[in-house]
């Protein structure tokens, strides 16, 4: 990986967080998950990236540009409730021991990403998890629809 697939053009010191949701989409496809981006929970907080599993598993990721980023953000530790696994996204050159253990790691750039640590597994309701498919399926497919209507581009993430 060079630093030229995650960098920002508009500025170097921070890596670009599209090339890694991109990357980090694309494990996650290896990984027989599907996934979708600025995936809006029962609470209103959007998860940079949600992703279900074959068998019904939510995993979700949060993707951090830089260290910046990751100290003004801490919608994070609400996530756990909302999923079976929560990782972090970050390039190679973000200080990974910043990283909490209450979450796995995700090394990424645009092409692709590794787990570098696991997520621990966590525990989620029989009706809570009923509710989330229904609206990760949803969203998915409202979006799909929306494709190609005019003026679906100015509104990319809603749903």
């Amino acid at each position: 990986m060079s630093l030229d697939d995650v960098a920002s053009a508009a500025n170097p010191q921070i890596d670009d967080a599209q090339a890694l949701m991109r990357g980090a989409a694309r494990l996650l496809w290896h990984m027989g998950f599907s996934a979708i981006p600025e995936f809006i929970l029962p609470d209103g907080r959007r998860a940079d990236l949600a992703a279900l599993g074959r068998k019904g598993e939510i995993t979700i990721i949060e993707i951090k540009s830089g260290i910046a980023d990751f100290r003004a953000d801490s919608k994070w530790t609400n996530y756990s409730g909302y999923c079976d696994r929560l990782y972090f996204a970050v390039s190679q050159r973000f200080p990974h021991d910043v990283i909490p253990e209450e979450a796995g790691l995700i090394i990424a750039d645009g092409f692709g990403g590794a787990i570098v640590r696991e997520s621990p597994v966590l525990t989620l309701a029989p009706a809570r998890r009923k509710a989330l498919t229904l609206r990760f399926a949803r969203a998915a497919a409202d979006r799909l629809m929306r494709t190609g209507e005019p003026g679906s581009e100015s509104n990319p993430v809603a749903g």
